[in-house]
């Protein structure tokens, strides 16, 4: 099968399209001939060598993927070759085949292209453990969540919006703004023109905001811990402005503010099915009634991939991007 190789860790220029052996289902996994995978900003981490893959992983990037079923292997009991599904996996979705476990794969959502269902796992299973699991968001709080364009930003927002939550974002450019209201932002702000604290302090009445999840880290944290409300919520997954943040506990214990982060690449696999029947239950119907559907801004051939890091990198992308595998 082709696959994307990398030749050492750096700029995108690492990656090249190569011919390698195909994977094989062992127990309990299936096969997937893949259509789409997607591209994520932790694909780029791995190849500048800071997001190495779980031990036993193929360092093949890509965190998520469509296509068909090629083959299951032995205890495989819900999905059978031949069908079309989504799936999440640790690694080796830039590939032309590549082996998932079975509680991390998905049926496609009624009415969904492989090109569009390529782009939901690694965001949905992220936002909804994050917001939900950890967040414990419910219905009628408030939620910021940072970096509003970025793949993780309009899943979230269009999830915590769905699920009848109030959703303010911040973003990096004025054009950023009008695409996150319309998938559902009550505000959007630019961070780099606007104190993002004191809008949105004023927004909630001076009540602060219930779930914070941020992507940043850096010097956004103090920022973040002043705009938190009493008995709010601070998620992080990852540190964008930097892993070093400043924390004033007196204020910590003053708003009784939780401050957790996660990661989700080397979780169980068990872990991840019980994201995945959530997300089934849960969000499937919202896709299936139109009320949701991932931004795939761009879509890229497999061994065009060094174009769509170089996007993804430079800010161009607002949503998704993924490769075209067949």
């Amino acid at each position: 099968m082709e696959h994307i190789t990398l030749d050492g860790y750096g700029e995108a220029e690492v990656m090249r399209l190569v011919t390698g052996p195909r994977p094989v289902a062992g127990p309990g996994e299936v096969l997937i001939e893949v259509a789409f995978a997607g591209v994520n900003r932790p694909d780029i981490v791995q190849r500048q060598g800071s997001y190495p893959p779980p031990p036993g992983v193929t360092e093949v990037l890509g965190l998520e993927v469509s296509g068909r079923i090629a083959a299951v292997g032995p205890d495989v009991a819900r999905f059978h070759a031949g069908e079309e599904v989504c799936a999440l996996v640790a690694g080796g979705g830039y590939a032309g085949y590549v082996v998932a476990p079975e509680p991390q794969v998905l049926p496609l959502p009624k009415g969904f292209d492989l090109a569009t269902a390529a782009a939901i796992p690694e965001t949905f299973f992220t936002v909804w453990t994050n917001l939900y699991d950890s967040g414990k968001l419910a219905p009628g709080e408030t939620v910021l969540i940072h970096a509003g364009s970025s793949g993780i930003g309009t899943t979230a927002i269009q999830l915590a919006s769905a699920l009848d939550a109030r959703v303010f974002t911040t973003v990096s450019a004025d054009d950023r703004i009008a695409p996150c209201l319309e998938l559902g932002a009550d505000i959007a702000v630019n961070y780099r023109t606007e104190d993002y604290v004191a809008r949105l302090t004023e927004a909630t009445g001076g009540a602060g905001v219930d779930v914070i999840l941020d992507m940043r880290a850096g010097e956004f944290f103090p920022k973040n811990m002043q705009l938190l409300a009493t008995g709010g919520r601070m998620v992080h997954i990852a540190s964008l402005a930097g892993r070093e943040v400043t924390l004033d506990i007196g204020l910590m214990m003053r708003k009784r503010a939780i401050i957790t982060g996660t990661t989700l690449r080397a979780r169980p696999v068990a872990e991840k099915g019980r994201i995945a029947a959530a997300l089934e239950a849960v969000v499937w119907p919202l896709f299936e009634a139109g009320r949701i559907r991932p931004r795939v801004d761009r879509i890229y051939r497999l061994e065009d991939a060094v174009s769509a890091h170089r996007a993804l990198e430079s800010g161009e992308i607002v949503g998704k991007a993924v490769l075209a595998v067949r």
